[in-house]
């Protein structure tokens, strides 16, 4: 062999000896997550642990409180037998209605009221007052006006969450950088341009703020008007479930809804990032 073969020889055995093995990289990167995971989590964590010992040793009544497993277990059952599937769905589509029409109609009125200042001088006074007015102190008018049935279900929701997407939006509008539109109209551009590429661009995040609020107050007005005069819903086997002293199946389903509710916050934030690249921070 020659020397050239020999010291390439020597050189590879050499770099692959003094090559760090995978599992202390992997150990390193999950040593480097734990904090941070912990630092957003722990108290979440340390909760769940708190309330499944307390439950467990009798330290609460496990009568009122159950174990988190027969939470769990409760919830999966229901699940998988199929009988809180026909519930969801009708939920999902009372909340996704009103949410729809919030969204069609809360934006573009705020766009024009944030704009047109003679608009919002006339719509403000009558805005807020019906925003002071909660919607479930409404919820009789409109039983009366709309009947005991999904209308007026689809209506409270609607109303309580038209006011966070249209105050929101009138928000957004306002707060653009003034310079940046005299910037458009030195460069020509004409009322139509200056919206679309200046005025919206700049109010979407507000808007966004203004639709995550809305979801979280859709599910909310949902489980009051499933309450009232429902036989179907996660809120009615809420009641349902408490009423016939079901307590793991009424914790079940609240948290069903919480977790419904985090499902819409995380789509919303994906769909901000993804639409609002330029408004976030460098990394």
């Amino acid at each position: 062999m020659s020397y050239e073969n020999v010291n390439s020889t020597l050189g590879a055995d050499f770099r692959l000896a003094s090559r760090p093995p995978a599992a202390p990289r992997v150990t390193s990167r999950l040593n480097a997550l734990l904090p941070s995971f912990l630092a957003r989590y722990g108290l979440v964590l340390a909760f769940l642990a708190l309330w499944q010992i307390s439950s467990t040793q009798g330290w609460v009544n496990p009568a009122v409180f159950p174990p988190l497993h027969t939470i769990v277990v409760a919830l999966w059952d229901s699940l998988a037998s199929g009988a809180l599937l026909d519930d969801i769905a009708i939920s999902l589509q009372r909340s996704g209605i009103a949410f729809a029409a919030a969204v069609v109609i809360g934006i573009p009125l705020g766009l024009v009221m944030g704009q047109a200042k003679i608009v919002e001088q006339a719509l403000d006074p009558l805005l807020q007052f019906f925003r002071q007015t909660s919607a479930l102190a409404l919820y009789p008018v409109f039983i009366l006006l709309l009947g005991l049935g999904e209308t007026s279900k689809v209506f409270v929701i609607f109303w309580a969450t038209l006011f966070p997407i249209l105050l929101a939006t009138i928000g957004g509008v306002k707060e653009v950088d003034g310079k940046l539109v005299e910037m458009a109209r030195t460069y020509g551009a004409g009322r139509l341009t200056i919206f679309r590429r200046v005025i919206l661009p700049a109010s979407v995040p507000a808007i966004f703020v203004g639709l995550r609020l809305s979801a979280t107050t859709a599910l909310l007005l949902l489980i009051a008007a499933e309450m009232i005069g429902a036989n179907k819903g996660i809120g009615f086997q809420v009641m349902n479930a408490q009423y016939n002293f079901q307590i793991p199946l009424m914790f079940a389903a609240i948290l069903l809804l919480a977790l419904l509710g985090l499902i819409a916050n995380a789509v919303l934030v994906l769909l901000q990032k993804k639409l609002c690249r330029w408004s976030q921070p460098n990394a």
